[in-house]
């Protein structure tokens, strides 16, 4: 059985078109280990760079195919998979592409690869019913103000100071271009109520008050915060958007 060392030299192998077929490597049907090593190291690099291509095909349109393979394979080096289970993959994908350089002209890039992988996330999450209205009309009127909320496992809200919302919705799939603008901050709330993910873009105030009811702040507490953040915050319509977007499961208030 092969030691530590040998399997941490041959997975680095596999991944570095540079390095030198691993020591004591044999082939059981002959030939030369080196060519079959490179066959075996290709095709490692070809599918996990197409597992990344199908987990982001909005920034890979972005992009471009090749910039996105060349991009990918990069990553790939940099970021070997921890699971056998190819969905996971590129959970740091989003911070690679803020830290590469090349990719500063489109400083929105990260936030829609954010977006993507919450999408996806959110798709593999485990089911639960949202929160129905009556468990939140159940609550005395006098009560209220300390609910906290139970988050749906699907739900991930995504922050944004580019209209990553708007170019994701226009690049996940093959549509017509259109003109954004970019500059525009837009908040993504990923949801998964039923079977279908559900993106919702939401305004500055209602993105600090789901984002504080998320990190466990009771109802005041989230309103107050979304008040700071945007006067014309509409605690009425926020919690409609609380009801409707299937973001929560439940809600309680703590004795």
């Amino acid at each position: 059985m092969p030691d530590a060392a040998y399997e941490q030299g041959f997975r680095a192998a596999i991944l570095d078109p540079t390095a030198e077929t691993p020591a004591g490597l044999t082939s059981a049907f002959g030939g030369m280990p080196r060519k079959r090593f490179d066959v075996y190291r290709n095709n490692v690099t070809v599918s996990l760079t197409t597992a990344l291509a199908d987990i982001f095909p909005a920034v890979s349109r972005i992009v471009g195919e090749e910039r996105f393979a060349d991009l990918a394979r990069l990553f790939v080096r940099a970021h070997p998979p921890e699971s056998p289970l190819l969905f996971r993959y590129g959970e740091n994908f989003a911070a690679f592409i803020e830290a590469f350089a090349p990719a500063a002209t489109m400083p929105y890039l990260a936030d829609v690869a954010r977006l993507e992988h919450a999408w996806l996330t959110a798709y593999h999450a485990a089911d639960a019913a949202p929160l129905a209205p009556e468990m939140l009309s159940a609550i005395p009127p006098e009560e209220l103000p300390h609910a906290k909320f139970e988050t749906h496992p699907a739900t991930v809200l995504i922050r944004s100071q580019y209209a990553a919302v708007s170019i994701f919705n226009a690049n996940r799939e093959e549509r017509e271009r259109q003109r954004i603008n970019a500059g525009i901050p837009e908040n993504g709330l990923v949801t998964r109520p039923e079977l279908a993910v559900r993106l919702t873009a939401v305004t500055g105030g209602d993105a600090t008050f789901l984002h504080a009811l998320m990190s466990g702040n009771t109802l005041a507490e989230a309103a107050e915060a979304a008040v700071v953040a945007d006067t014309a915050f509409d605690l009425s319509a926020a919690i409609g958007l609380v009801l409707t977007s299937g973001a929560f499961v439940a809600v309680h208030v703590e004795s």
